[in-house]
């Protein structure tokens, strides 16, 4: 059981970008409202793992068809080193002993699917350092812009989990809800975009239930971001194959992150 409300937060948030978000909550007799000052946090990144689910599920279908793991390791991205500079100050054993240490061996940030690195905060931490591959990084709250192939510090306060965005990166979410969505089922789709780079994402869906889809009952629309003739970012969905589960409605949203 935590001791403090921020021990409880930050638990929270670090159980809801795990694989597998459980929380046996009745069994220790801590529960989401046994800390009232931080109740808001822990509905928000609840309501977020929930928002999350498109893009979360279609990660996980990646590694079911390609063995690509879901949660993964800094050292399994594409232009990660370990060998990023310093965005504040030159590394010192003395002065800044972790940033040597983050950059030898990442052991607290990881990467959530393809788009979303997650910098986990724990009980007593103000700050943390985050070590960005290459390539140009967004705040996934805001859509700012926080860095390319550096390590930053961060101060989210402690109602947020760092999160991170590649630039041309789609997070395909839904509204908030309490539960996962029923069979049959259809969900409104709200797709972020993140930087000024063209992206593509591949949403994967089936009934949610049963193993159907090993024998090809599964859908899967290719959304992508480019620029039109003017230079503006505009996004485009394809249509899910007929007689297939597919569990969302026609009219998305878009919604580009980052101002343009």
């Amino acid at each position: 059981a935590s001791k403090s409300a921020e021990e409880w937060v930050r638990r929270m948030q670090s159980v809801c970008f795990s694989p597998m978000a459980m929380l046996n909550a009745w069994a220790d007799g801590t529960k989401p409202w046994s800390f009232p000052e931080v109740e808001n946090a822990v509905r928000e990144v609840a309501n977020l793992r929930m928002e999350l689910l498109p893009y979360i599920y279609s990660t996980f279908s990646q590694y079911h068809f390609q063995g690509i793991p879901p949660f993964r390791a800094m050292n399994l991205v594409n232009g990660f080193s370990g060998e990023q500079k310093q965005s504040q100050g030159d590394l010192d054993s003395t002065e800044n002993p972790y940033g040597i240490a983050v950059t030898s061996e990442i052991k607290d940030q990881y990467m959530m699917g393809d788009n979303i690195l997650v910098a986990p905060m724990f009980a007593g931490e103000k700050k943390r350092n985050v070590i960005l591959p290459l390539g140009k990084w967004y705040d996934f709250y805001n859509g700012q812009y926080v860095g390319e192939n550096e390590i930053i510090t961060t101060t989210p306060g402690l109602d947020k989990i760092p999160l991170f965005v590649r630039d041309g990166g789609i997070i395909p979410m839904i509204p908030a809800q309490r539960q996962a969505p029923k069979k049959g089922e259809k969900s409104n789709l709200i797709i972020r975009h993140y930087g000024t780079q063209d992206g593509e994402f591949i949403l994967y869906d089936d009934d949610g239930l049963s193993f159907d889809y090993e024998k090809g009952a599964y859908s899967t629309v290719k959304m992508q971001v480019q620029k039109d003739k003017n230079g503006k970012l505009k996004g485009t969905i394809s249509q899910p194959q007929k007689g297939k589960p597919y569990s969302y409605n026609k009219v998305v949203t878009w919604k580009f992150m980052t101002s343009q």
